[in-house]
């Protein structure tokens, strides 16, 4: 850490890294794995209105705190800061009230390849959104394919993901 900063970008780069998380090589997939996965096995069995309304706080806090911690790194989009991936993980499962380890497995790794390849039009989102709009846009976008792909697999192929 950068001795010169204060304490208070210091604990805002931490929360936004969620301690070392953001700083191991392939932080976003590393984070959703250890933090969203686990999250998502809790929340599940939460009422709806719950879950929509913690991933969209989340979703807000995440778009405010990337953009306080890049303007802290004078950077765009810093792999340390990790809660644009959990919250486009938490929207591509917010609408499930099912848990099971092939459908967590499925929404990771599609959550993941969608935000890593940029579909369209996260590609553009995430280079014409200004600040943390963009980094955090981008994952949104990510977020609502997967849920898209996940619900449909629910209600037409619930065996695919062991329903």
């Amino acid at each position: 850490m950068n001795p010169s900063r204060t304490a208070a970008e210091r604990l805002l780069l931490r929360i936004g890294s969620i301690g070392p998380l953001g700083h191991l090589p392939a932080s976003g997939t590393v984070t959703v794995g250890v933090v969203g996965v686990p999250l998502y096995f809790v929340m599940h069995s939460w009422p709806l209105s719950i879950r929509l309304a913690v991933t969209i706080l989340f979703t807000a806090a995440a778009v405010g705190l990337h953009e306080m911690g890049d303007r802290i790194l004078q950077t765009k989009d810093s792999s340390r800061l990790v809660w644009d991936e959990i919250a486009g993980f938490f929207i591509a499962v917010v609408m499930l009230s099912e848990f099971t380890w092939p459908l967590a497995a499925l929404a990771f790794f599609l959550e993941r390849a969608l935000d890593i390849t940029k579909v369209p039009p996260a590609n553009w989102i995430e280079k014409h959104w200004p600040g943390g709009w963009g980094v955090v846009g981008d994952d949104v976008v990510a977020g609502l394919y997967t849920g898209a792909v996940l619900l449909a697999l629910v209600h037409f192929a619930p065996r695919i993901v062991g329903l």
